[in-house]
């Protein structure tokens, strides 16, 4: 809102409000300080009045009379024929006004229906009567007689409704106070505004934070979709459509996010949200608060219109509660309330709140090992597996692999503006890896070739060593490594431990080239050089 001086014409006024649209202004005096708020109408109905007056002043000198006659000042007297009550009730916004002591001498109409309260309620009763009884939370009236000066505040009224008071002190003759006057504005609905949009504001982030995006498209679940996990989808179909509790096991990055979210886009919920909480990702309190939501100034550094959890932001939709084995045992018994009556109670909340939506939950962890460890709940296990799905290891899923490695090569390569291909004994090496950290190692270390090979081909020679170290020694066991280092069968003298070396050093090389044919290939599984490999048959090609 725009400050004017108290001192501005009413004609320059008028003009502002007018070219800047506004509805209203602050009126400050020469310290800087507001003493009281100007309204659109107010200087309307005085430019009214001002030119009634004029017109007055004309019709007075055309009978002859002059200013003498008529009065010393003509708006005095005009303006003293029209009853004050009647000048108060003209104004849009509230006014209260008390004697120099706080006791309430008059109100206007637009005060009753702001704030709901009569004449008969307030006139001739002081301020802290009125405060005492509830009427209001606190008088400006009794701040302005304490300290002299105007004061604007916050009122709350007995309905919960808000106003801004804003009170000017007017003084007598001798310099004492005579009256306070106060001006109100409602402004409940404006705070409801900031406040919706507050929370507005925090379900967006919410969302962005613990959305997961669609990854369940055709052509990724068959990626996916091996002999192997045929019957975990199959599963879950044939259950989507109930809102039955499904816990979702398997090593970590086997893809139980994908197959929550598959779940999800089959169950009549599909048109609303699918929030991801991992519960091994946040401290105890910060988990709570995020799952459970918190009331205002429930603790130190709370926001002060308090927070909506994820309980409360998937309502209607679906909430994936990740690594459920890592929640702690407190929270674990508000959750078994969530299941039981989708009811919870917020953080520093005082009303338990009703929630509808359905729960998915995963782990890596063997829950019912942890039950019997006294580290999960047995009542809240046996609520949430319902319907176990075990999702096997990449390893298990061998035909998996290619398909998983050719679609996370085209992805990375259109993410980063690049092109690359799979040479084919990488494509044989890392078929055969076990890949402990399943799909998310192998998604990894895709966009790590991706992004590090300058090359187009991504060749055997940029790979990690953990996937060269498992085909070093590949085919070979102690009986050929005892074969390749026994003595001469033509009775010469028998080897030197650097011959006996040189000779398994040759048959090593030998099998690994007959095995893959090629020289990049052979020192990839033997975990050398190109270059060592070619020196060392160039070496035994001149060796007898």
């Amino acid at each position: 809102m725009q400050n004017v001086e108290q001192d501005l014409r009413l004609e320059a006024a008028l003009a502002l409000l007018e070219r800047q649209s506004l509805e209203a202004v602050k009126v400050i005096d020469t310290r800087g300080e507001v003493i009281g708020i100007l309204t659109r109408q107010e200087v309307e109905s005085a430019a009214e009045l001002k030119e009634r007056l004029a017109l007055s002043n004309q019709r007075g000198s055309s009978t002859g009379k002059n200013a003498t006659e008529v009065g010393a000042n003509p708006a005095s007297d005009l303006l003293a024929q029209v009853p004050t009550q009647r000048l108060l009730d003209a104004l849009h916004d509230g006014v209260y006004i008390t004697d120099g002591r706080g006791v309430t001498v008059a109100i206007n109409q637009a005060y009753e229906r702001i704030t709901g309260l009569k004449r008969s309620d307030v006139l001739g009763h002081h301020m802290q009567e009125l405060v005492r009884r509830g009427y209001i939370s606190k008088s400006v009236s009794l701040e302005v007689i304490r300290d002299g000066k105007p004061v604007t505040l916050v009122q709350s009224l007995r309905d919960g409704r808000k106003i801004l008071v804003s009170g000017l002190p007017m003084l007598a003759h001798d310099g004492t106070l005579s009256h306070v006057v106060t001006s109100v504005r409602d402004i409940t609905e404006l705070l409801r505004a900031k406040h919706a949009q507050e929370q507005l504001r925090q379900l967006h982030s919410l969302h962005d934070t613990y959305s997961v995006s669609s990854g369940t498209d055709e052509q990724s679940l068959e990626l996916v979709t091996s002999d192997a996990t045929a019957d975990c989808f199959a599963l879950a179909e044939r259950v989507a459509a109930t809102d039955v509790k499904v816990l979702i096991q398997g090593e970590t990055g086997t893809g139980k996010t994908l197959l929550a979210r598959y779940l999800h886009e089959h169950s009549t919920r599909a048109e609303g949200v699918f929030l991801e909480l991992n519960c091994a990702a946040l401290p105890e309190g910060l988990l709570e608060a995020e799952l459970f939501g918190y009331a205002p100034g429930a603790f130190t550094g709370a926001n002060a219109r308090g927070k909506q959890g994820l309980l409360d932001v998937a309502n209607g939709g679906t909430l994936f509660l990740d690594e459920i084995g890592d929640l702690p045992l407190s929270l674990q018994a508000k959750l078994l309330k969530v299941v039981e009556e989708q009811r919870f109670m917020p953080v520093g909340g005082t009303e338990l709140r009703r929630t509808n939506v359905r729960l998915l939950i995963a782990s890596h962890h063997d829950l019912a090992a942890r039950v019997k460890e006294g580290r999960f709940r047995e009542d809240l296990y046996y609520r949430l597996s319902v319907v176990p799905i075990t999702l096997p290891p990449l390893r298990e899923r061998r035909s998996e692999v290619i398909p998983l490695l050719q679609h996370y090569l085209r992805h990375f390569c259109q993410r980063h503006a690049l092109v690359r291909r799979l040479d084919p004994e990488v494509l044989e090496l890392l078929g055969g890896h076990a890949w402990p950290g399943n799909i998310r190692e192998l998604i990894n270390l895709v966009e790590r070739l991706v992004v590090t090979t300058t090359n187009e081909v991504i060749t055997s020679d940029v790979l990690p060593a953990e996937y060269l170290a498992a085909h070093a020694s590949s085919g070979w066991d102690d009986s050929m490594i005892l074969g390749a280092i026994t003595a001469p069968e033509d009775g010469t003298q028998e080897r030197t431990l650097k011959e006996h070396i040189e000779a398994l050093e040759r048959r090593l090389i030998e099998q690994a080239l007959e095995k893959h044919r090629t020289t990049r290939a052979a020192a990839a599984s033997l975990g050398i050089n190109q270059s060592t490999l070619v020196k060392k048959m160039q070496k035994f090609t001149h060796t007898p």
